[in-house]
């Protein structure tokens, strides 16, 4: 039987590389594997549909189904998660010195609806009591300029936004002192060009994302993948294939770490992170599927709606197609 050809964009990732190298094949299908930037990714799915299957940035996905015209359905794979205390930056001269001080400030960000921004600014409200609200935002290229959102945004009036100049730089602006501080998902390059005009709100980084995870049990979670919704509709058995081919590419990917006589990663210590890994997350720290995710999908959802970016409340199960829920059993 002639098997389904599919084109898959995604990053390069050790937890696909055996659906990249073609030693796990999805059920019924030819897969082509396309690794790229993540950011690549998202604009040519985005805008030009160009790919059967993508990775996608789960808020980004989110907040088209709270539009009501996604031309996509989610599978519950997560092929990025981050902690994100590492990825807020702020200039020395702001007076800046603690989360609370974020209060009034002009912060930038590529894009109001990235990821990153959403958990940042979920728990800096959680934790701190500093809510999206509280702050003016600025929305541009970090590096390069010219940036736009990448999906329409209808936020509330209480959200002060506005676009920075076609010809400026979020970087060269928090190094100026134009922007008071930075959320991205990338580190600014005034962080490490020797200027001292730019630190991190949390240097002791790891230290605050261990007890933030011990305490929540939040890995946040960045991407998603998103299918075509026109292939699904033609052949909705693609969302499990793809499904039970993801988990077992991942699977593998964490058996690798457990070789024991030669390091399959550059990594000197990896048995002992391996251990660390254990003993913080338990036997399973990159999860997919919905259960054991739903605690962290439920936080990214309540966030997406205090930030103004979801006008409808969503379930869990309104992100993924409907053959991706639930499991089956014997």
């Amino acid at each position: 039987m002639e098997k389904l050809f599919l084109t898959l964009a995604c990053g390069d990732y050790d937890r696909t590389k055996s659906l990249q190298n073609g030693s796990v094949e999805p059920e019924g299908i030819k897969l082509n594997y396309i690794p790229m930037q993540s950011e690549e990714i998202f604009w040519r799915m985005g805008h030009y549909r160009e790919f059967d299957v993508s990775e996608m940035s789960l808020s980004a996905h989110v907040t088209m189904i709270g539009q009501g015209d996604s031309p996509f359905v989610g599978i519950p794979i997560f092929p990025s998660r981050y902690f994100r205390h590492s990825s807020v930056y702020y200039n020395v001269e702001s007076g800046i010195k603690k989360p609370e001080d974020f209060k009034g400030k002009k912060v930038g960000t590529p894009e109001y609806a990235m990821t990153a921004g959403v958990w940042i600014r979920g728990f800096f409200s959680d934790d701190y009591g500093v809510r999206a609200q509280d702050m003016k935002w600025f929305l541009g290229g970090q590096a390069d300029p010219g940036r736009k959102e990448r999906v329409k945004l209808e936020l509330p009036p209480d959200i002060n936004i506005q676009s920075i100049a076609d010809d400026k730089t979020l970087n060269g602006m928090l190094e100026s002192g134009e922007i008071d501080a930075l959320i991205s998902a990338r580190s600014p390059s005034s962080l490490g060009n020797g200027s001292g005009k730019v630190r991190r709100l949390f240097p002791n980084y790891k230290e605050v994302e261990i007890e933030y995870y011990k305490r929540t049990k939040i890995f946040p979670i960045m991407h998603i993948v998103v299918i075509r919704k026109d292939v699904y509709e033609r052949h909705p058995w693609v969302a499990r294939s793809l499904f039970k081919a993801f988990s077992d590419a991942k699977n593998r990917a964490i058996e690798t770490m457990h070789i024991s006589n030669a390091h399959a990663y550059a990594l000197p210590w990896l048995a002992w992170e391996r251990e660390q890994l254990r003993e913080i997350f338990g036997a399973d720290w990159w999860p997919y599927g919905i259960e054991p995710n739903r605690h962290v999908l439920e936080s990214l959802l309540r966030y997406m709606t205090e930030q103004g970016l979801l006008k409808r409340p969503l379930k869990v199960e309104d992100i993924f197609a409907p053959s991706a829920v639930g499991e089956f059993k014997l």
